[in-house]
């Protein structure tokens, strides 16, 4: 990861795995990480920010569920080939969004069937 710093506010109410695992994939989906580029270790990138190994693994571990990264003994974790015909960025951007909304909302002291509603109303309002 040449260059590219991942950053944690720890006053942000989003966790701390949350903003690794969003600002990687965010990094990811624009290509500012290419195919292949090799990301630190869970040790190093935990000692670099500060935290505890746990949850830089956490982020890890949901990225590659997302197929953005991949980890192989003795290779390392690097990103991932796109699938074929995949919409990474749109895909990741959406899901990046979202997950920062529900963060938001759930800071704000909102439940999962509020949330939900909104959405469901903003939808409705876009369709009038």
């Amino acid at each position: 990861m040449s260059g590219t710093a991942v950053r944690v506010d720890t006053t942000s109410p989003v966790p701390p795995y949350e903003q690794i695992r969003a600002q990687l994939a965010t990094l990811i989906s624009s290509g500012r990480l290419a195919e292949g580029e090799r990301l630190p270790t869970v040790r190093q990138l935990a000692a670099d920010l500060g935290l505890a190994a746990g949850t830089v693994a956490r982020a890890y571990r949901e990225l590659e569920a997302a197929a953005l990264i991949r980890t192989r003994r003795g290779a390392g974790t690097r990103v991932a080939p796109p699938p074929p015909g995949a919409r990474r960025h749109e895909t990741a951007a959406l899901a990046d969004g979202t997950r920062d909304f529900v963060a938001w909302a759930a800071a704000l002291g909102f439940g999962e069937d509020d949330v939900v509603e909104a959405v469901r109303r903003a939808f409705q309002e876009r369709e009038t």
